[in-house]
Order: C-alpha cells, then sequence, then structure tokens
C-alpha cells in the first residue's frame, strides 16, 4: 500500500473530543463531512493521546516518543534540530511541506528547517495565523462567577471565514489550486486552533445547539476524584455557577465542532475539484480533548486523564483501504508518523514506539492486548516546567483580566494538584497512578464514564496490582532511546607506526 508519491492532508484540529462527532455516536451534533470520510476510510474508536496538553502531544506524535524519553513535557519545550520528526523524513524525501495554523511543535532553528522562509512572519501576518479577524468579548464582568468559564459571545455580524480556521482552510485551497501542488509530491498540515476555548464560535453556529436536548454531563463533585478537580472550579469560581453556564459551554462547544466541520468541507470540495483526491491521503486527529462542562470543569489539565481527554478521533482515508472499516482496538496517537512513513515507503532512522496502521487500513483488526499510555503534570523539583511564571508568563500570571489567570494561580499556589501522573488503559480497565494526589482506577465495563474510583476498592486490588506493573514495566520499556549511530571511543592522539584503526580497544 505505499505510494512514493503520496500526497497528504493532515487535518489537526486543536482540542476535539472524539465523542463529539457524530461518526463517534453523539446523538445530535452535526458533522456531515467528518462522518462521510468516515465512512470513505478506516475509523479508530479507540486513539487516545499520549499527553493533554498541546505541544507535548505534538511533539510526541511527530517522533513516535512518549513525552518522558526526551523531556517534552510542557508546553515550552518543543522539538529542537538534533531530534527526529516525520516532517524531517518527509521533507527529505522529497515532499513539500505547506503549513497553515500554529506550532507548538518546533522551535525556531528547527522550524526553519522544515518550513524554510515560510517560517518567517511578519507580526500581523501572525496575528492573523493565530486569531484571524474574529471578534468575541467576555460577557460577564470580572467579579461574576462565569467570567473564567471560557465561555464567550461573538461580536455582531462576524463573517464566517473571519477565524484562525477559516485563515488556514483558505490558504490550503489556495495551495490545492496552485501548480504547485502538482509539481512535487506535499505534506498539508492544518493544525487549526478552533474547537479549543475560549467557547464562542461565529454565528449560526454558536447557537445552533441552544436550548437542544443535549446528553446530560457527568456530575461534578465526586468522590475519589483527585483535588484538581475541586481546585478548579474554586480558582475559576466555577463553583459558584447557579444556572445552566456548563451545559451552555457543551452546546457552544458542540456548535464550534460543527463549524470545523463546514471548513473541513471546504476544503474536501476543493481537494475533489483538484484532482488530487486519487492521489492523496487525509488524515483528521487532534491533540487531546477538552471538559466542555463535563465534571462541572472546562477546558483541560495536565495530569488529567479522562476520556474526554485523551480520546480523540482518528480517521484516515487513504487510496485503496477497506471503505467503511472500524476498527474497535485501541491505538495511541503517535502510531500516524509510524503509518505514514510506511504508506510512504520511508524507513525510520531512529528508535522508537509507534507502531503503523497500515494493515488495519487494509481491513485487519487492531491488537486486543494493547495498553495505551498517557502521561503528564510536573514534579516540585522543576518549577521552570509550570504554567504561570511570573517572569514567562507576565501576559496572563500577573493579570487577573485574564481567563488563563486561574490556572497560573492554581498551578503556582497547588503544585501537587498537577503532580506527575501515568495512564495506562486496557479494554476494561484504567489506571492512573500519581506521584502525589489520589490515584485512580476505573471500571470501564461498568463504569464507562469514569465515576467511581475504585483504585482503593480490595475487590480490584489484583488489576490494579496488575496494572502498576504494566506501569513500571512500560516505563523502563520507553525511558530511553539509543541513538542508532556508534561512536569510536578512542583518543584523539597521534598514532605512531601503527595505524590508529589498528589499535585494539579492549579493557
Amino acid at each position: 500500500m505505499s505510494h512514493s508519491n503520496m500526497n497528504y492532508i493532515f487535518f489537526f484540529p486543536d482540542e476535539l473530543r472524539a465523542e463529539s462527532l457524530g461518526c463517534y455516536g453523539h446523538p445530535l451534533v452535526q458533522t456531515p463531512n467528518l462522518d462521510r470520510l468516515a465512512q470513505q476510510g478506516v475509523r479508530f474508536e479507540q486513539c487516545h493521546v499520549q499527553n493533554t496538553v498541546c505541544s507535548p502531544s505534538r511533539c510526541s506524535l511527530m517522533t513516535g516518543w512518549y513525552p518522558h524519553v526526551a523531556g517534552h513535557r510542557t508546553l515550552w519545550h518543543l522539538l529542537r534540530p538534533h531530534e527526529p520528526s516525520l516532517f524531517r523524513y518527509l521533507k527529505k524525501s522529497g515532499y513539500q511541506l505547506k503549513w497553515y495554523g500554529k506550532n507548538h511543535l518546533y522551535n525556531d532553528e528547527y522550524l526553519r528547517e522544515i518550513l524554510g522562509n515560510e517560517a518567517e512572519m511578519e507580526p500581523q501576518e501572525q496575528i492573523e495565523a493565530m486569531i484571524g479577524t474574529f471578534g468575541k468579548r467576555n460577557p460577564y464582568a470580572e467579579d461574576d462567577p462565569r467570567f473564567y468559564s471560557f465561555l464567550m459571545e461573538p461580536e455582531p455580524e462576524q463573517a464566517l471565514d473571519s477565524t484562525e480556521t477559516a485563515v488556514s482552510i483558505n490558504k490550503a485551497i489556495t495551495f490545492l489550486q496552485s501548480e504547485a501542488a502538482r509539481q512535487q509530491p506535499f505534506m498539508l498540515y492544518l493544525p487549526t486552533l478552533l474547537p479549543h476555548a475560549p467557547y464562542v464560535v461565529p454565528e449560526p453556529y454558536h447557537s445552533m445547539y441552544k436550548g437542544k436536548t443535549l446528553p446530560p454531563l457527568r456530575p461534578a463533585q465526586l468522590e475519589g476524584k483527585p483535588s484538581y478537580h475541586s481546585f478548579i472550579r474554586q480558582y475559576r469560581r466555577l463553583h459558584h455557577i447557579v444556572d445552566d453556564t456548563l451545559e451552555q459551554v457543551q452546546a457552544v462547544y458542540l456548535g464550534m465542532i460543527s463549524y470545523v466541520d463546514y471548513m473541513f468541507g471546504q476544503l474536501i470540495e476543493a481537494l475533489e475539484r483538484s484532482g488530487l483526491a486519487e492521489h492523496t491521503t487525509i488524515i483528521v486527529a487532534s491533540d487531546h480533548g477538552d471538559y466542555a462542562g463535563d465534571y462541572g470543569l472546562v477546558e483541560k489539565w495536565p495530569n488529567g486523564f479522562e476520556d474526554v481527554l485523551t480520546r480523540v478521533p482518528l480517521i484516515i482515508r487513504t487510496p485503496g483501504n477497506a471503505s467503511g472499516h472500524v476498527v474497535q482496538e485501541q491505538v495511541e496517537l503517535f502510531d500516524i508518523m509510524a503509518t505514514v512513513l510506511d504508506l510512504s515507503g520511508i524507513e525510520a532512522e531512529h528508535d522508537h514506539f509507534a507502531r503503523s496502521l497500515v494493515p488495519q487500513l487494509q481491513g485487519a483488526n487492531g491488537d486486543p492486548q494493547r495498553i495505551v499510555y498517557a502521561e503528564g503534570g510536573y514534579d516540585s523539583r522543576e518549577p521552570h516546567c509550570f504554567e504561570g511564571d511570573p517572569v514567562r508568563d507576565a501576559w496572563f500570571a500577573n493579570n487577573p483580566s485574564s481567563i488563563y489567570y486561574p490556572k497560573a494561580r492554581q498551578q503556582q499556589e497547588q503544585p501537587a494538584s498537577v503532580s506527575r501522573g501515568i495512564m495506562a488503559r486496557t479494554n476494561e480497565f484504567k489506571l492512573i497512578e500519581r506521584t502525589a494526589e489520589q490515584s485512580e482506577l476505573y471500571d470501564l465495563i461498568h463504569d464507562p464514564q469514569e465515576l467511581h474510583n475504585v483504585y482503593n476498592d480490595p475487590a480490584y486490588r489484583e488489576i490494579r496490582d496488575k496494572l502498576r506493573l504494566d506501569v513500571l514495566q512500560w516505563y523502563v520499556h520507553t525511558s530511553d532511546v539509543v541513538p542508532r549511530d556508534n561512536d569510536p571511543g578512542r583518543f584523539l592522539n597521534k598514532p605512531t607506526g601503527a595505524a590508529l584503526q589498528d589499535v585494539p580497544y579492549k579493557i
């Protein structure tokens, strides 16, 4: 199934959870274009990310490494030129890289290597690329408990093409219509911002699900949850909200997803018109999900591992795939790296932990015994990892008017609430082991919404201990990667008589 001249469109909307798409079973949301792609391609029912924060998840995706392997566990530590990545492999193999959307992946030097002159932007271009011209406002006063809920309103008469997502999609459409798209195989990467919070989108999508009967939110204030649940509600003042604000959050989040689907439809129409579709693989995925009101929470948290955060869509349409095939077995987001290399006939030159999904694209089942892992959070010994540094993050850490101010304060004042943790998920159980705070265990067969923590339940002790051993073995096996090239290990002295290569190197 490998094709050396295969094109790729990698649609990667930020913060898109799987369960909020029609093709993943949501009873109300309208996502016809993504649903159609799932019918034409292969849909992975259980794809889980390796970290629930943007940068670590993306770095993991591009390398096939878990975040701990090279220290990519924070927003601030991006891939650097000495490290491998999927896009470098593609570029070295003759692909042109087109990138429209956010970064949170490469540092400046590496980005210049990947994109060349296109990595350089004027300030106004950066603003357009990040937010478009879309106007939004927080309708609540700063002393209103809803102020930090991320729920906002669009300014009147905002055009559908005013968002950052529309800017990215329209640039991609222009590229697909160009002669350059036919001259050289391409990777068209679209890491768009929506449906990332704040919860706001142009009409009619903002109000699309207002007043509709949505599935009930997962309840708040559950026993056995780690402290970040209560601290998020405390610092964001969500526990003082007495109306249906969180239900509105969920409704607008769904509207944002329907808007993303609309823009994706524009992209696919352009691809079909271009005549390039039969030589193009389309991949849809996301870096992590969003609470969107569930558990009484909003946005995300670095050591949160609920399925609403770790489970993301993965849909792949490639020439010759098994149309409509649904893979029920678990996979990991970084498997995309190994899959693209396999489809392109490119061999990775570094050790990694990703698995190619090409057999599943041909109709095979996955590995029913596979455990998927995620990790997140920070140690108290590494203050540079926490969000809210008063110097580096001054724009929100010192600014109560910023909707990220509560997050900064919580991480700085309650560091245990963001302690390091590891998730091990099987088809039946989920273990979350933390270095501090409350660890968790869920019986996913009887408790798929993760409402009842059975970590300390004697009836589940054997299962818990088995999963803890799995985590230990996983951590040992993935603790590092050894470079494939070798160093000679000689002193650089001048040989006298014998050639240097003839001097035996033995102890």
